[in-house]
């Protein structure tokens, strides 16, 4: 659109200026015819419009094809000759020429366009140049952009898998050395089961991700419940969990519970390092017919406004050894799989933070 208005535009200024230009070497032309009609005429009157010509390059020529003069026409020393001839031949094959009648015979103006005019004819492909240059960079710098984003999400899904599987790998490992030393009992099996499935867990959600997951009706209350405790027993002691529910009216949502889980567990990792683990970690629960709530709020060291929206972006990381990714995935999750929303409700530094999800109920 922009380079058709463009040349049209131009097109229209290029046919007026030339039109322009054509009336100023008839004007010149007709100088010419006059001082040699009627010689005792105001010459300098004639002279002074014939010299308005500043731009339009004219050669004057007899019956003979003989330059009798010229304007507007640069030329090296000692090539006058040569150049004029050359510039004479052009002149004809655009076919920009006058006829004189004079009172010895005829002369013939020939004229090309001015610089000026060319210049202009030229400017919307230098414009389009211009614009598919500014296109092909920006088209590089983006594709740049997303290979780089890519590869960010790569490296941090690889590190997130190992992050995700190091702790109850750990934990069985623990395991294994007390019952190799002869102190196990009831409940160290029951935790290693924990652990095991956990790993069950983990190996799902990995599964998941690429993928449309399907979505099943879930007691969202039970499923953080769930979560909650095995967090918390995660967690350093200093930090306090609460969970509350307010004015629920439907707690049964569509969700994938091994996803949602895991962005539970990325939020609440997140809180505990922005308390550096000790604070407070609230979860309120609350919703109407359509829609249910969740705020996870921390005591924390809060978050600027202008990081509200940066948070989510792979790669973008407040830790020295983070990669940036539970948040990405987090808000992949959500607003991907489930259809819901996921952003910063509210922060204020050295006070905290309060993430809210919004699932739709239907």
């Amino acid at each position: 659109m922009i380079i058709a208005v463009s040349i049209f535009y131009t097109n229209s200024l290029v046919e007026k200026l030339a039109h322009e230009e054509a009336k100023k070497v008839e004007l010149w032309a007709i100088g010419i015819r006059e001082l040699d009609v009627n010689p005792n005429q105001d010459v300098d009157l004639i002279l002074k419009i014939m010299e308005q010509n500043e731009t339009i390059p004219v050669i004057l020529v007899d019956d003979n094809d003989s330059i009798v003069a010229h304007r507007n026409i640069n030329y090296p020393e000692n090539q006058e000759h040569k150049v004029l001839q050359q510039k004479l031949s052009e002149m004809k094959e655009d076919n920009h020429s006058i006829e004189i009648q004079i009172v010895n015979g005829k002369n013939y103006i020939y004229y090309d366009d001015s610089n000026i005019l060319k210049r202009l004819a030229w400017y919307p492909f230098v414009q389009l140049g211009a614009i598919v240059t500014f296109i092909i960079i920006a088209f590089l710098a983006f594709s740049y952009s997303k290979s780089a984003e890519q590869n960010r999400v790569w490296v941090g899904m690889s590190k997130e898998t190992a992050h995700q599987l190091g702790t109850p790998i750990s934990s069985l490992i623990a395991w294994m050395e007390l019952m190799k030393s002869g102190n196990s009992s009831p409940s160290m099996v029951e935790e290693m089961s924990k652990d095991v499935t956990r790993l069950e867990v983990i190996a799902e959600r990995f599964s998941k991700i690429g993928s449309k997951p399907v979505l099943k009706a879930q007691d969202l209350i039970k499923i953080l419940e769930n979560s909650i405790a095995y967090l918390k027993k995660r967690t350093s002691g200093k930090v306090e969990f609460r969970f509350t529910t307010v004015d629920l009216k439907k707690e049964i949502v569509p969700l994938n519970k091994e996803l949602f889980s895991w962005v539970i567990e990325n939020l609440t990792k997140n809180a505990v390092d922005a308390m550096e683990g000790k604070g407070v970690l609230r979860f309120s629960l609350s919703g109407n017919e359509n829609r249910l709530i969740l705020d996870i709020s921390d005591t924390g060291k809060g978050l600027p406004k202008s990081q509200f929206k940066t948070i989510f972006k792979p790669g973008y990381t407040s830790k020295k050894r983070g990669w940036g990714l539970g948040l990405s995935l987090a808000k992949r999750i959500i607003e991907n799989y489930h259809s819901g929303r996921i952003f910063v409700a509210s922060s204020e530094m050295g006070k905290g933070t309060v993430f809210r999800i919004i699932l739709p109920l239907n």
